[in-house]
């Protein structure tokens, strides 16, 4: 086997020889456009900084990069968003910045969309959004569509329609070799199924995706809040509601705080229901009534919105800045034990100046996600309930004696959690604590990723700390 860059690396390779060969634009520490090309959405990994960003003006930079990186012995990595929440899509070698290829273009006459491998969510709303028809993009405008389609992709709208990879029909990605692979379940199908799930920066730089859509209609919000005092019960039948509700009801369960003050401050802690119904009030209301019979609601807000209002609506908002995260899937519904242990839990959350505080998620999943075989992608997560996510955050100002109470704190709810969560992890929230990754993240479909990342990128050029075969390769 050949060695690997890595192995091959020069100390002090001449940047300006890449600079002359490529129509985009190197930027290297300190110069302008540095910065913006290669912060990290997560300021906890702010001191990653690579030696050097290109931000690609098209496919042939993306060749032109690759092979001046391999013969340079410079590791690579490509960045579509810069959301990786483990900050894996900044090396401290060459980054591919992808942005100046994002674009999205759809097709009426067969709903078809064609993607650019830097391209957002929101480019892609503003592209479909005419024509009235869409597909699984995540919950914000702001993420890079490559990593989130490559790694699954959830949405409020998933357990009608699937997962952001349920929808992708074709990729295109230029392999460690500098070959431009058009890959669908025709062509390079061993590639297309490892694409559908194996997660962004393992097999090539995706440089566009088409996919799928299906006309949308209009769509029902709704936003439910509990006192304190009343969080286990309310979260008990929001629970028990899911279970029989249709494929059309989608809710995302939350117990956190907000705010600097602390959890100890009771107007901190937030007990909520919110999500989305395919259809009607009407047709939502028995839903939530039985919900409201269980336990009155502190404030309940519903309204009948366009998908593209909802999307606003529910979009993931944030202060940003610094944060960790565990999460893990559930396979069956929690009983009334968890949702004590969880507001236990919120309750002793340390504090930090930063508002988005710390707590726990619980997205429904199943429906239309569980009906797709295991194996039929290598997205391996079909049988799920929910995904349970737990965070905390904080900021620069705060002192390592708060990161590390909070990082306690985190690794403790999540250890409290374990006996009603599975192994299972979802890999677009990469963990960097996990030990067994490779099984967390793709389970049994794991060796076929391993086969198809030796026959694809034998060298293992493309790799990150927890990147499909980096457990192989010595």
């Amino acid at each position: 086997m050949t060695a690997s860059p890595a192995a091959q690396r020069i100390a002090a390779p001449d940047w300006s020889s890449l600079d002359r060969v490529v129509k985009g634009s190197v930027f290297l520490p300190g110069s302008p456009g540095f910065r913006v090309n290669s912060e990290l959405f997560n300021r906890r990994y702010a001191d990653r900084r690579p030696a050097a960003v290109l931000s690609v003006a098209g496919v042939e930079d993306v060749r032109t990069a690759i092979r001046w990186a391999r013969d340079h012995g410079v590791d690579i990595v490509p960045r579509s968003g810069g959301h990786s929440f483990a900050g894996f899509s900044v090396n401290d070698g060459l980054v591919i910045d992808m942005g100046r290829m994002g674009r999205a273009l759809a097709e009426e006459s067969t709903g078809l969309v064609t993607v650019g491998g830097g391209t957002r969510v929101g480019q892609v709303y503003d592209a479909v959004r005419p024509y009235e028809f869409a597909f699984p993009t995540g919950t914000s405008p702001l993420v890079g569509v490559a990593g989130l389609a490559l790694g699954g992709g959830g949405a409020y709208s998933s357990r009608k329609f699937g997962l952001t990879l349920d929808a992708m029909v074709e990729t295109t990605l230029v392999t460690a070799d500098g070959a431009v692979l058009t890959c669908s379940e025709t062509a390079h199908p061993d590639l297309f199924w490892a694409c559908r799930g194996g997660g962004g920066g393992n097999f090539g730089v995706h440089v566009s995706f088409v996919f799928q859509t299906r006309p949308v209609s209009d769509v029902t919000t709704f936003e439910l809040t509990w006192r304190w005092s009343d969080a286990v019960p309310a979260l008990s039948a929001v629970q028990r509601v899911l279970l029989t509700a249709p494929d059309e009801f989608c809710v995302r369960m939350g117990v956190s705080t907000a705010g600097t003050a602390g959890a100890q401050a009771e107007g901190n802690r937030l007990v909520t229901a919110v999500g989305q119904f395919i259809g009607t009030p009407g047709e939502l209301a028995p839903l939530l009534d039985e919900v409201r019979a269980a336990v009155p609601p502190r404030t309940d807000a519903v309204q009948h919105r366009t998908y593209w209002e909802a999307n606003r609506q529910l979009m993931h908002a944030t202060s940003g800045d610094s944060f960790a995260m565990r999460n893990n899937f559930a396979k069956e519904p929690v009983p009334d034990a968890a949702f004590e242990e969880i507001c236990a839990w919120v309750g002793r959350w340390p504090g930090s100046t930063n508002p988005d505080g710390g707590g726990i998620g619980m997205f429904a999943w199943g429906g239309q996600i569980n009906r797709v075989a295991p194996d039929a992608t290598a997205f391996v997560h079909r049988d799920t309930f929910f995904l349970a996510s737990i965070d905390t955050s904080w900021t620069a100002a705060d002192s390592a004696d708060v990161v590390a109470a909070n990082l306690r704190w985190l690794h403790g709810f999540h250890a409290a959690m374990r006996p009603w969560l599975s192994d299972s992890v979802y890999q677009n929230f990469p963990d960097p604590d996990l030990e067994d990754w490779a099984w967390a993240y793709y389970g049994g479909n794991y060796e076929r990723l391993v086969e198809v990342k030796r026959r694809y990128d034998p060298d293992n050029v493309f790799r990150h700390e927890q990147s499909i075969g980096s457990d192989r390769w010595s």
